[in-house]
């Protein structure tokens, strides 16, 4: 579970500040997600990716999906669980977000490669 909010907020910076808009997020991979979620205590993630764990199991004897490894077919549950896209209001050329809350990449992949992120921000300008 990494932390991504100062990388996004970095990135909308390139975009025209919009006094009201959408932010979408959009993650082109089956086997990592986005969330928003606690972003104070790191003790968090560590829980979520636990708790995640014990619902979507390695080597659980029902997968028939295990092609790329024993992470393969529990990463694509966990997907599932969670999602691949976020929006996001944008006020005053900010992300809206609560004080506690911020931007997850759920990495659900051992070793998983570089992945990708589109971003999309429409709204009114000025």
């Amino acid at each position: 579970m990494h932390l991504i909010t100062d990388w996004i907020a970095r990135e909308l910076e390139s975009y025209p500040p919009l006094t009201c808009g959408i932010c979408h997020l959009f993650l082109l991979h089956t086997s990592a997600s986005l969330a928003i979620n606690e972003n104070a205590d790191p003790e968090v993630r560590v829980d979520l990716e636990s708790h995640f764990d014990l619902l979507a199991p390695e080597n659980a004897p029902h997968y028939t999906h295990n092609y790329e490894g024993p992470d393969d077919m529990p990463a694509h549950i966990k997907t599932m669980l969670i999602g691949p896209s976020l929006t996001i209001p944008i006020t005053d050329g900010q992300l809206k977000l609560g004080m506690w809350q911020g931007i997850y990449l759920c990495e659900h992949r051992s070793h998983a490669g570089p992945r990708q992120i589109v971003m999309t921000a429409w709204g009114a300008v000025g």
